[in-house]
């Protein structure tokens, strides 16, 4: 990883632990937001509707979160803009758009559609945690239809059917020594 990992405070998983859950966002567009700064540009220059996901590395996350929100993306609506931050590891960024959710208890996997500035739609771990990556989807995909306009997919659906996700739980990511 080519960016400074002490600009902010430490990660607190390895880094290179997580590399497969990260590429598995990116894979489906989602860019990173790695300080606060750049939490705050994406919201603030937001002009149509942005999806910002909270990934983690905890089970739910993997079993859940990230296959859902990437079926929800092969929908024929979905967001102008795809952004991830990592609890854990880029913990200052997190705790940055945590501040955009005035109302909303922190939580990680955590999902929102932003208007603007504005909170639209959340999808809270509460809202995740037992539930499939098609219940996920479903919930994603109604929002989208709601909020969004911009033609679907991210990826084609042959590229989408050839992504792999990782389906373990952080209890076994190590945790970051500096």
């Amino acid at each position: 990883m080519a960016r400074n990992l002490m600009a902010g405070r430490p990660p607190i998983y390895d880094p290179e632990a997580v590399i497969p859950m990260r590429d598995e966002l990116k894979a489906v567009g989602f860019e990173e937001l790695l300080t606060p700064e750049d939490v705050d540009q994406a919201i603030q220059n937001n002009t149509g509707t942005l999806l910002v996901v909270i990934n983690s590395v905890c089970g739910c996350a993997a079993g859940s979160a990230r296959p859902g929100v990437a079926l929800a993306l092969q929908h024929t609506t979905i967001p102008d803009r795809l952004m991830t931050v990592f609890a854990g590891m880029e913990r200052d960024a997190v705790d940055r758009l945590r501040e955009y959710l005035v109302g909303y208890p922190p939580s990680s996997p955590f999902m929102v559609i932003f208007e603007g500035d504005k909170p639209v739609f959340v999808l809270q771990r509460m809202d995740i945690e037992g539930h499939t990556p098609q219940e996920i989807a479903a919930d994603l995909a109604s929002a989208f239809e709601k909020y969004c306009s911009k033609p679907g997919p991210s990826i084609s659906p042959e590229t989408f059917e050839e992504l792999g996700f990782a389906r373990f739980c952080g209890s076994k990511i190590p945790k970051f020594v500096a």
